[in-house]
């Protein structure tokens, strides 16, 4: 079955994450849901005058939406039937779109990955054509746009309370992945009934690092197809593109990150094949890239890719 969760004052919830919202939309394992995305408080959108077009509903999601601030403005959450804590839930991400014309992006004094470099907020909005998937750049030149969400996470546990957006957790939230494209795959731990995934914080494009603390923060719409997987036991994210396994982590401490990313890695590997835990670990030191996700969300993150062909299947 195909469902539409639309952005509104009452279905988005902003800054932040709680095991204690009530689902917005509740399916069973193999639906798929459109979910639209709005971006950014009133001071981050340009003026009227400037011609660009903006979804209506974020007038409504400004007055009405629940907020913990400092935050990213998230649809959601969606629950899945029968989804229980130590379950995973599989994220099919089949299609993203943009929603807007425009995004932006800006520095922050005090935060990215040169806190002390930068004293003034500066803010710069670009125009994104849609057709050909291009931004133009404030200063001149074009950028490929590749869409994708930096926000998408179930819910914590409940002993948790709630929790920023900005942080990513064991759950998910603020990843800032941008392999997470359509046509990949997010699997996500559950850790209460129904799972409740949320997303938002759309970016028209990302380098690694998103070091100045911002991508090109937009719009989005994203269909996604929900599977539960209870043949799968793992307490961190992990994701597929068409050709490579990635693992993650989340730490303050970077080395931290690509510790735990490796070492995930090799526990994946180990479960996909009969490789001994000593093979798995060379082989990620002759094929595997440790790639920095971002620094700026409080816990850095690490990816670790490591390409699907060079990983013996099982013997039967």
């Amino acid at each position: 079955m195909h469902h539409h969760l639309k952005a509104s004052g009452a279905t988005c919830h902003w800054g932040f994450f709680d095991a204690t919202i009530s689902p917005r939309l509740t399916i069973k394992s193999g639906d798929t849901v459109t979910i639209d995305t709005v971006t950014g408080p009133p001071e981050m959108h340009p003026k009227p005058e400037a011609g660009f077009f903006t979804p209506p509903e974020i007038h409504d999601v400004h007055r009405n939406a629940e907020k913990t601030l400092p935050g990213h403005i998230l649809t959601g959450p969606v629950a899945v039937e029968g989804a229980k804590p130590g379950d995973v839930l599989e994220v099919r991400i089949d299609d993203v779109q943009l929603r807007q014309d425009w995004g932006y992006t800006f520095i922050r004094p005090l935060a990215g990955t040169l806190p002390e470099d930068f004293h003034d907020f500066t803010l710069r909005h670009i125009r994104l054509d849609r057709d050909r998937l291009i931004g133009q750049m404030p200063w001149g030149g074009e950028l490929p746009l590749a869409p994708f969400f930096g926000v998408m996470g179930t819910a914590p546990p409940r002993s948790w309370g709630r929790l920023t957006s900005l942080v990513p957790r064991a759950f998910g939230g603020n990843i800032d992945n941008k392999e997470l494209v359509a046509g990949t795959t997010l699997f996500l731990p559950v850790f209460v009934d129904g799972g409740l995934f949320s997303c938002g914080d759309g970016h028209g494009a990302q380098g690694d690092g998103e070091v100045c603390v911002t991508a090109i923060e937009t719009a989005l719409q994203g269909t996604f197809t929900f599977i539960l997987r209870k043949d799968m036991d793992f307490t961190v994210p992990r994701a597929q593109t068409p050709t490579h396994h990635i693992t993650m982590f989340m730490h303050p401490d970077l080395d931290r990150c690509a510790e735990e990313a490796l070492r995930d890695m090799i526990r994946l590997i180990c479960e996909i094949s009969d490789l001994t835990r000593e093979d798995a670990y060379m082989l990620c030191s002759l094929a595997a890239d440790l790639r920095i996700t971002q620094t700026v969300n409080g816990s850095k993150g690490v990816h670790c890719m490591l390409s699907k062909h060079l990983i013996p299947p099982k013997k039967q």
